[in-house]
């Protein structure tokens, strides 16, 4: 994508070292190091930078799968029960590990590394993407009205909806059943991430995982290709070119 903000795929080492080290940052607070685990080798990682100062601003992984038959070699996986999307014919793909530079808020990053997965998912006919959509912390209080809406509007068609797997989940679904959202509250603290897959027709799991390791509450978030609204798919495909 041209402008200020490119996207590209990490061709080094030294590339990959570096979006570890802006996921640390992002995802652990404090401190320097490198944010990496075993799945790290076998996904495509890509890079957001601003093109007048070369700094990394944005990174996210894909995993592309031929179909849903391999859908265990994903990383949510460890998490959820995916049996239901083996069904799945065309390939599908992981993404994983976004997060923004908590110094760069700009909201053309976030344009901008979309219109890399839109270019992606058209090149390769990629029938669903999927991920792990977090919420810092742990504490699902803080989150009430964004699950409540959540349950009432975005989760997963029956047969699509992932089955708990994880030893400790928060089940919003059944725990907020009654809960009626404050709609500027929830949107207020959906992650961003989150709020755009929803607003291309996305669907979540029923229950959220308490993540210690990560610090994260997150939920399964799916969405297929084909359901995205044309309007959507236009404007997608637009800042993709």
């Amino acid at each position: 994508m041209a402008g200020r903000y490119t996207t590209r795929f990490a061709e080094t080492q030294a590339d990959i070292k570096s979006a570890q080290r802006l996921r640390f940052k992002t995802f652990r607070g404090a401190g320097e190091g490198f944010d990496a685990d075993p799945f790290d080798p076998v996904y495509k990682h890509i890079l957001v930078e601003d093109s007048t100062s070369g700094h990394l601003v944005c990174t996210f992984r894909l995993l592309p799968l031929a179909n849903g038959s391999d859908i265990d070699r994903s990383y949510s996986a460890q998490f959820y029960d995916l049996d239901c999307l083996y069904k799945i014919e065309g390939m599908i793909v992981e993404m994983g590990r976004f997060c923004i530079d908590p110094a760069h808020t700009h909201p053309h990053i976030l344009r901008a590394a979309w219109s890399a997965i839109a270019e992606f998912v058209d090149d390769n006919d990629v029938e669903l993407l999927f991920g792990c959509s977090s919420f810092s912390g742990t504490n699902s209080d803080e989150y009430t009205d964004a699950f409540a809406l959540l349950k009432e509007r975005h989760l997963a068609p029956q047969d699509l909806l992932p089955k708990i797997k994880a030893p400790e989940v928060f089940h919003f679904a059944n725990t907020l059943e009654s809960f009626e959202p404050n709609l500027k509250a929830a949107q207020k603290r959906m992650p961003p991430l989150l709020r755009t897959y929803l607003l291309m027709g996305g669907w979540v799991s029923d229950h959220a995982v308490v993540d210690n390791e990560m610090n994260t509450l997150h939920v399964f978030t799916g969405m297929e290709i084909e359901s995205i609204p044309a309007n959507r798919k236009r404007f997608l495909r637009a800042i993709a070119g």
